[in-house]
């Protein structure tokens, strides 16, 4: 009887020591979750979830303790209180932002080297698009919303100037990313594209990050951390190159260089140039990583070398204008990431630019000379999944400088400037359907003695798990160019105002965006001479507009073997600045642009064939035989591109590419002399390319590693 008594009173003593905790679970719609894990903290005491979202389970801990709820694609749920106090909890879950369907910001955004919703292009589309000829900024010329200037080259948005986007390398600017030429001459980008795996591209409404853009911005990332060591030998119709990449411990150094030369390319097809000298460049790249316990530390550095002369056609000098140009460019910048812990992260880096020209035009000789330096920290802090802030500071400084030496007299001029910025922006997520950034951007400069303040805003909805749509709005400011900063010092910033709609989708290797935005002009640069020249008198009373649709398509899956994108732009713009007497559409802008982009594999030939079709309305020029200020178009551009890449093996690769296969004769306007024939009219001549066709054979070698040509492809 007494051993009864004891285990009944065991019992009744355990039972009253046990407390029950008890909840529901539900979705951020209020379904009920099935399955979630739920626990105390440190303990062995928890349950899962019914199909109601229901839990229930008893603890002999008293106190308190952390009681913690997980679902896969939801955040982690904790929950600190008293035991006692946890009944009839009543819980929402949050969807994780790392979940691969969240809203990402898009308006204005093209990404290459990640597998973000904004991925337009893959890295070795820069290498391997028809007509690109690995040219960094070639390849983004078949992206919607570039404007098509192949006697030029550059990166023309949207309506705006080339000098209206900017250059990054590690986030480092770029003052002078082109190779110098002269008119009707495209250029390149100085950089090897094989030295960079992450690139951004932004056609408008960038990040409060970054200024002196009206524009947008071309962000390239050198590689971090390479997988094994390897030596890359080129040999092309034009030059060579060779790359080496050494690894050692937690370092490694990456260094590039090569040579061109058109003479015996010029010597074979002939050209449309008349030269004295043929073009002929020097180039070196030098990577080098460092990584720490929590960071990495990169060095980059450029130099590069040209000349060229040549005799330029002049409807109105039967001879000629001779022009020659020497150049001389070094870039270095130093990069270093850090996590600094408690969510805590930076960034500091620093650029130096040094660029000389020497120039010869007819009888006049022209020096110029830019140093330029940009210094930058920024910091970033991860308060949860829902809401990060980015706070930065940055210091720009240019020194122009150029002498001018006529017949009979000389002269000089230059300007002096600093700008000094700071920018803070969080990135706000409602949850995973809804997200936004809100920045703003403070720029002082110096010469001006003027602030002006930036506010930059972006919000994506997702549609779907597949689809979203992006609003984006910002103002942006610009510093005048250099040649009419130098004449006048105190002219006022040029100014942009952005409104960007966009849609996008995405889903099995297909994808769709659709981009409407308009851009408002104030302040533009307004001069009375031809040109800026030491006589012009200066005004910022420009203004103008740009509005326009983008649709780009991407489709990796559809047929085997086969790759294509399709981009096209309508762009409605006009302007009043230069010497413009009244607004209209500038030359360098084309109502329409369609980019058709095609490579496809053949296994028994082991080769990928690339064609690239472009085409541009014509574009705008002044008929001083009619009346009226840019009153007539020529007429369109169009060229065929063609691309053969063999592999003779996996470590070697026989590259052919054509451009304007057919032989289009192309043209970009017309020169006008300057007085009259005897039936009162003003003759012309016909700007039109380069070359009627520019063919290009490479052979690659990779020696060492795993990898082969192959991935090149």
């Amino acid at each position: 009887m007494k051993i009864l008594n004891y285990l009944i009173f065991f019992i009744s003593i355990s039972s009253i020591s046990q407390t029950s905790i008890t909840g529901t679970v539900v979705e951020p719609d209020g379904t009920p979750v099935l399955g979630a894990n739920v626990y105390l903290e440190g303990t062995y005491d928890g349950t899962t979830t019914n199909m109601d979202g229901v839990f229930n389970f008893t603890t002999t801990q008293t106190g308190a303790h952390t009681l913690v709820i997980t679902f896969i694609g939801y955040d982690e749920f904790r929950h600190n209180a008293s035991v006692g106090q946890m009944q009839e909890i009543k819980v929402r879950l949050r969807e994780s932002m790392n979940s691969l369907n969240t809203v990402v910001i898009s308006a204005g955004s093209f990404s290459a080297g990640d597998n973000s919703k904004t991925n337009a292009l893959k890295p070795l589309d820069i290498v391997t698009t028809a007509g690109a000829l690995g040219d960094v900024i070639g390849a983004f010329q078949t992206l919607p919303g570039t404007s098509a200037n192949p006697d030029d080259g550059r990166l023309f948005i949207r309506g705006g100037q080339a000098d209206e986007t900017q250059i990054f390398i590690d986030g480092s600017r770029v003052f002078q990313p082109f190779l110098p030429v002269t008119g009707n001459i495209p250029t390149r980008g100085r950089f090897s594209p094989f030295l960079f795996d992450g690139i951004s591209f932004s056609t408008g409404g960038y990040s409060a990050e970054f200024g002196n853009a009206l524009s947008g911005v071309l962000l390239l990332n050198s590689t971090d951390l390479p997988l094994e060591e390897r030596t890359d030998l080129s040999v092309m119709t034009v030059g060579a190159s060779a790359s080496r990449t050494e690894i050692w411990d937690n370092e490694s150094i990456t260094v590039n260089a090569s040579y061109f030369n058109l003479g015996p390319y010029n010597e074979l097809i002939p050209q449309n140039n008349q030269f004295e000298d043929p073009y002929q460049s020097l180039a070196g790249e030098a990577v080098y990583r460092k990584k720490t316990n929590k960071g990495l530390f990169k060095a980059y550095g450029a130099y590069s070398y040209s000349d060229f002369s040549l005799i330029q056609e002049d409807i109105n000098l039967p001879d000629g204008i001779f022009f020659g140009l020497n150049n001389n460019n070094l870039y270095g910048n130093l990069n270093y990431e850090v996590e600094l812990g408690n969510e805590w992260s930076l960034e500091s880096g620093a650029s130096l630019s040094h660029d000389r020209n020497q120039l010869k035009i007819s009888e006049t000789r022209i020096r110029t000379q830019q140093n330029a330096t940009h210094l930058k920290v920024k910091t970033n802090k991860r308060y949860s999944n829902y809401f990060n802030m980015s706070y930065g500071v940055e210091q720009l400084s240019i020194n122009t400088n150029q002498d001018v030496v006529l017949t009979n007299e000389s002269f000089k001029s230059g300007i002096t400037f600093s700008n000094t910025a700071a920018y803070a922006e969080s990135e706000i997520f409602a949850n995973k359907s809804l997200a936004f950034k809100i920045g703003v951007r403070a720029d002082y400069y110096d010469h001006l003695q003027k602030v002006n303040v930036s506010p930059r805003l972006s919000a994506a909805l997702s549609l779907t798990d597949h689809s979203q749509v992006s609003l984006a709005y910002g103002d942006f400011y610009q510093p005048q160019t250099d040649q009419a900063l130098q004449y006048e010092s105190r002219l006022d910033n040029q100014r942009a105002t952005h409104f960007i709609a966009n849609y996008l989708y995405k889903k099995n290797g297909r994808m769709l965006r659709i981009e409407a935005y308009r851009k408002n002009y104030n302040q533009l640069l307004r001069y009375d001479t031809s040109m800026p020249e030491i006589n012009s008198s200066f005004n910022t009373t420009g203004d103008g507009y740009a509005q326009g649709l983008d649709v780009f398509w991407r489709d990796d899956k559809s047929l085997k073997n086969l790759e294509y994108w399709v981009s096209y732009s309508y762009l409605d713009t006009e302007r009043q600045f230069r010497n413009f007497p009244e607004q209209a559409t500038p030359n360098f802008a084309t109502d329409h642009n369609l980019s058709i982009v095609t490579k496809y594999w053949v296994e028994d030939w082991k080769s990928q064939i690339g064609l690239t079709y472009n085409l541009a309305s014509g574009r705008p020029y002044t008929d001083p035989n009619s009346s009226g200020f840019q009153n007539s178009k020529a007429k369109s551009f169009q060229s065929l591109d063609m691309s053969w890449a063999y592999l003779i093996d996996d470590q070697k690769i026989l590259y052919l590419s054509v451009s304007n296969v057919l032989g289009r004769d192309n043209v970009f306007g017309y020169q006008y002399s300057n007085t009259q024939n005897s039936n009162a009219q003003f003759d012309r001549r016909t700007i039109g390319q380069a070359a009627d066709r520019f063919i290009f054979l490479g052979f690659f070698w990779t020696i060492g590693g795993n990898d082969n040509q192959l991935d090149n492809l």
